[in-house]
């Protein structure tokens, strides 16, 4: 079965044709970043206007990348949510339309839960159950998954989103939008203890997380430097990721204590994060964990995600050939 994934949930556009049996044929993703540099975030109405323009040629692309035509195309899974509506009903506009011209089912898939299934895509690939640590812009969240659509939710941020803290944290240190693959840069320059940032919910005794003190810290830490220097800069930057990497590292390995597995899966843009990667995979090896990351490609927003996600869905009989959509904005993974 081949099946065409969409993913227009914020600023990314992406499309990929994943074969059930060859795997991820052709992928591509338009990151609107550069557009939204200069206001600081994501201006969702530019977001729309701007899938709108992208959905189609990138879909072109893609057919042309994988030598199929639209006529191969067996079912189409699209982004019902959670996300900004208009970027959602652009996608699913596009999806269904498709889907309408084509006689083909089309499936709505949640955008989490597309992060949570991503790992399938690397090889080898992990076994259910495990559990996964999908870190992301917005969202900060320790999942039991013990297969498609059995979710059980361990902990999450009370606040701010670790990927949000890293963009706030960029903002006062003079990086821009976005944050955190700047952060981490500057953070490689700076000096381990010449800043000492607070651990934020460490050893509260749950698997919850809260990242707004942290960035208090950082505003308090900027304020106090008499001279907000290139090193001074680095040296915050430093000591914000490892307080960041601490907390994650640490849940991550007590929720896997916890639930008696020994498999992590990491998923989510902020997964991608070196400094992460790095202590994740040093404590895996310490404690005989089972680790799993996404192709680093796949770690932002793609359409391979929720090709894989929509195929899951409609072996599992989900689908519909109906000219009427919606989107949900607003979609707890649980329900």
């Amino acid at each position: 079965m081949l099946i065409l994934g969409i993913e227009t949930s914020c600023d990314e556009t992406g499309l990929a044709l994943y074969d059930s049996d060859a795997g991820l044929l052709a992928h591509r993703v338009h990151s609107q970043v550069e557009m939204h540099r200069a206001y600081g975030g994501v201006v969702p109405e530019l977001a729309s206007r701007d899938h709108i323009r992208r959905l189609l040629p990138l879909l072109d692309d893609v057919l042309a990348a994988s030598a199929r035509s639209r006529f191969d195309i067996d079912a189409i899974a699209v982004t019902e949510g959670p996300g900004l509506a208009g970027a959602l009903l652009v996608g699913a506009g596009v999806a269904y339309g498709l889907g309408y011209a084509l006689g083909k089912p089309v499936v709505g898939v949640h955008h989490l839960e597309g992060h949570l299934l991503s790992p399938l895509l690397a090889r080898p690939a992990p076994a259910f159950p495990f559990v996964a640590l999908l870190v992301s812009g917005g969202h900060t969240q320790l999942m039991r998954v013990g297969g498609l659509g059995d979710y059980e939710l361990l902990g999450e941020t009370l606040d701010d989103a670790a990927g949000e803290a890293f963009d706030k944290t960029a903002q006062l240190l003079g990086l821009g939008y976005p944050g955190g693959p700047a952060v981490s840069r500057l953070a490689e320059f700076g000096v381990d203890g010449a800043v000492h940032l607070p651990r934020p919910l460490i050893h509260s005794g749950d698997l919850n997380f809260s990242f707004s003190g942290l960035k208090t810290a950082v505003l308090t830490a900027t304020q106090r430097a008499a001279n907000l220097c290139e090193q001074a800069r680095a040296d915050i930057a430093r000591a914000f990721v490892a307080a960041v990497v601490d907390v994650l590292a640490t849940k991550a390995m007590a929720a896997l204590d916890r639930t008696g597995l020994d498999t992590l899966v990491v998923a989510g843009g902020v997964g991608a994060n070196a400094q992460l990667r790095a202590r994740l995979r040093d404590e895996a090896s310490r404690r005989g964990v089972r680790l799993y990351f996404p192709p680093a490609e796949l770690c932002t927003d793609n359409g391979a995600m929720i090709a894989l996600a929509g195929l899951a869905r409609l072996r599992a009989g989900a689908g519909t050939r109906s000219g009427s959509f919606s989107v949900r904005p607003r979609w707890p993974l649980g329900s």
